[in-house]
């Protein structure tokens, strides 16, 4: 920890000592847990509206090849999708979801269709090509086996022609993957993979599942009764991915763990909907907590590049019992101020003031700023440490570009380097508020360039007139 003007408290994401006591996944093609099967892991067919976003999404996040390299034409057309409201949070995620694992096997998908001779055979205009793909891939993840809807669902003339159209080529296109699969000496397409995305989908398999209590509008034993009552048994620690069960975390004492496929259940109850319970990533819970641990009771605090509004959320929950005022910047559009907000107000949050400048635009000076005694700098990253990108980005709000990259393992060297630039003009900057006593700075990479390189190279760029102490940090970790 660095002392008054230059303190920093660097760590890469949550402590991974949980994980060690969650059960061990085995491969058989697909990951499939050592758990009794369970009803609420089958897998459920896509309505017509999940294949049409997906298809968009993937559209946007496609690997793009030269002019004389490609093998698809997809057109430039998005399709019309539309949802209810009601309906909106789970069909984004289905849809993300959906689209990341096309993008992932977007080759092999390619040489599928291609060997089969498909487009040839029909008159299915480009746009729709897109949704051929990610039709396609579920198709194949079904054991393409045809899909089953209830009798009410909502269908979309686009994606019955689609699926007519595959079901009509089913023989060719399961011979065509068996070809694709002996030609890789591979058991499955998974095995396909190179070999880091293939341990990142291990990852997010075994990782359990977050969400904070809002201490401000519940308390600890409160929300544990709730839990009792809907069948959840509190435990030391998550042993067994099976178990209904929870657990407080070792490092956050308001914060929960479930095993991660309860998710889709927790979601429906009053405790998600009040605002009393929040899932999120635990490496933005340690961030906070590591602030709350810094400051005084009438200390500021000023917030960098927050991602998500829960964080901030958050902070100020943390601190509702001081006299301090959480600083946010960055939000700079009347549309986004409005909508944070109004999450604040629902969550009861009352000790935030948003700043509308962008974090390298405010002085050092402002008057608004001199009592602000700890900044939380969370910069713009690779993600390489994510585990599960799609969930991770649409709860952090983090440019979905980054999974076209995250689909192949990781980020090419140029990229790389803008990001640990931008963090290091980022840290430098936060260096510059003489009155700051502590810089808590948090990454979800786990390359040293955004971390480790990042900091030595700042410390190195600070005032020779400043007495440094010694940082304390912690090795990159994985996250959710």
């Amino acid at each position: 920890m660095l002392d008054p003007n230059s303190a920093m408290d660097f760590f890469d994401q949550e402590n991974m000592e949980e994980l060690s006591q969650l059960a061990s996944l085995e491969m058989s093609g697909d990951l499939v847990s050592k758990r009794k099967p369970s009803a609420a892991l089958e897998k459920s067919s896509y309505p017509d509206s999940v294949y049409v976003t997906a298809a968009n999404i993937f559209q946007g996040i496609r690997i793009q090849r030269p002019a004389d390299k490609v093998i698809i034409n997809y057109g430039d057309e998005l399709l019309p999708s539309s949802w209810t409201q009601a309906e909106e949070d789970s069909f984004q995620r289905l849809s993300y979801e959906l689209a990341f694992s096309t993008l992932k096997y977007q080759d092999i998908l390619e040489s599928i269709l291609i060997d089969t001779d498909i487009f040839s055979s029909t008159t299915i205009p480009d746009q729709l090509n897109s949704l051929i793909i990610v039709m396609l891939y579920d198709f194949q993840d079904r054991k393409f086996q045809p899909r089953v809807l209830p009798n009410d669902a909502v269908t979309i003339p686009e994606v019955q022609e689609v699926e007519n159209l595959l079901n009509s080529f089913k023989t060719k296109l399961a011979a065509a993957l068996a070809r694709c699969r002996i030609k890789h000496d591979a058991l499955s397409i998974y095995h396909i993979l190179p070999e880091t995305v293939r341990k990142q989908e291990q990852r997010a398999s075994t990782l359990p599942l977050y969400a904070w209590i809002n201490i401000g509008k519940v308390s600890l034993e409160e929300v544990y009764d709730d839990l009792r009552k809907k069948g959840f048994d509190k435990v030391k620690s998550i042993a067994y991915l099976n178990d209904k069960v929870f657990a407080v975390d070792q490092h956050c004492f308001n914060v929960l763990i479930f095993p991660s496929h309860f998710k889709r259940e927790l979601l429906n109850i009053d405790l998600i909907k009040d605002y009393k319970l929040i899932f999120q990533d635990k490496s933005r819970s340690l961030a906070v907590h590591s602030v709350k641990a810094l400051i005084n009771m009438d200390d500021d605090i000023l917030m960098v590049n927050t991602g998500s509004w829960y964080t901030v959320a958050h902070m100020s929950i943390l601190t509702s019992g001081n006299t301090s005022k959480i600083f946010v910047c960055g939000i700079e559009s009347e549309e986004k101020d409005s909508d944070a907000k109004k999450l604040f107000t629902k969550m009861g949050c009352e000790n935030i003031e948003i700043l509308h400048e962008t974090f390298l635009s405010i002085e050092p000076k402002d008057q608004r700023l001199q009592n602000v005694k700890v900044i939380l700098l969370l910069p713009r990253c690779s993600s390489l440490g994510v585990s599960n990108p799609v969930e991770f980005i649409l709860n952090e709000h983090e440019d979905t570009s980054l999974l076209q990259d995250l689909s192949q393992g990781g980020l090419p060297k140029d990229k790389l380097q803008i990001f640990a630039q931008q963090q290091f003009e980022q840290l430098t900057h936060a260096m510059k508020f003489a009155k700051a006593q502590a810089i808590v700075y948090c990454t979800c990479s786990v390359s040293e360039e955004e971390n480790e390189e990042v900091v030595k190279k700042a410390l190195e760029f600070q005032s020779p007139a400043l007495k440094l102490q010694p940082y304390s940090g912690t090795h990159p970790r994985q996250c959710q």
